[in-house]
């Protein structure tokens, strides 16, 4: 009866111990995934804070190419405009893609990847 009684709370015992170390695994593997989700959430919203002021400062070449087009007064001064224009937006978009692929090497491929750099 005895060891009946043993082996019971050794099992009992190695259950409890089992439900204790899965809760802190359960924990753990949790806060692992929400600062995994933080860490996304801000990569999201500096992308697209830059990404924003990169479509104002485009908006706003627009605007005074077309104030320049409206003011010239001949045809070499509208090809002079269009093509300063066109220069400025292709340097202006080769600039802000390689800011961009800059960006996403210093962007963790996986979630866990952020994990490991704390």
């Amino acid at each position: 009866m005895r060891e009946t009684t043993r082996l019971g709370e050794e099992i009992q015992e190695g259950a409890e111990r089992f439900g204790r170390e899965y809760q802190r695994a359960a924990e753990s593997g949790f806060e692992a995934v929400s600062r995994s989700f933080s860490e996304a959430n801000k990569g999201f919203q500096v992308l697209a804070s830059e990404i924003t002021d990169f479509s104002k400062r485009r908006f706003e070449d627009v605007f005074r190419a077309w104030e320049q087009l409206l003011r010239a007064r001949s045809f070499p001064d509208v090809v002079q405009v269009q093509t300063l224009y066109a220069q400025k937006a292709y340097e202006a978009y080769t600039s802000e893609m390689s800011k961009r692929s800059g960006t996403r090497l210093r962007t963790p491929l996986w979630p866990t990847e952020a994990l490991n750099r704390h």
